[in-house]
């Protein structure tokens, strides 16, 4: 079997059930909010919740920091505002020639 892609590190197997019912609705939300019997938002958050795993999954080898600033907003540790915010200001170029 081939190695597991970096994306897919991290991943429960509730997320892997919910990508595969996904897949098998065609990307219908609404089918997907009348598979699981909850509402459109509700597995529109859940979807949005998991890209973000997603993401924080792939980031994770490369930029530890940024990793660590959408792990602590997944957690609720940090609302998506001040995650942004951060991020922002650590990607910012630091600039050597200010004025004195």
């Amino acid at each position: 079997m081939a190695e597991v892609p970096e994306w897919m590190q991290g991943l429960e197997s509730e997320d892997f059930e919910f990508i595969r019912h996904f897949l098998l609705s065609s990307g219908s939300l609404k089918e997907m909010a009348a598979i699981y019997g909850v509402t459109y938002p509700t597995i529109r958050l859940r979807l949005d919740r998991l890209i973000q795993k997603i993401r924080l999954n792939e980031e994770r080898a490369g930029d530890p920091f940024a990793a660590l600033v959408r792990q602590m907003t997944l957690d609720g540790r940090l609302n998506m505002d001040a995650a942004d915010t951060l991020l922002k200001e650590y990607r910012r170029p630091k600039g050597g020639g200010g004025s004195s």
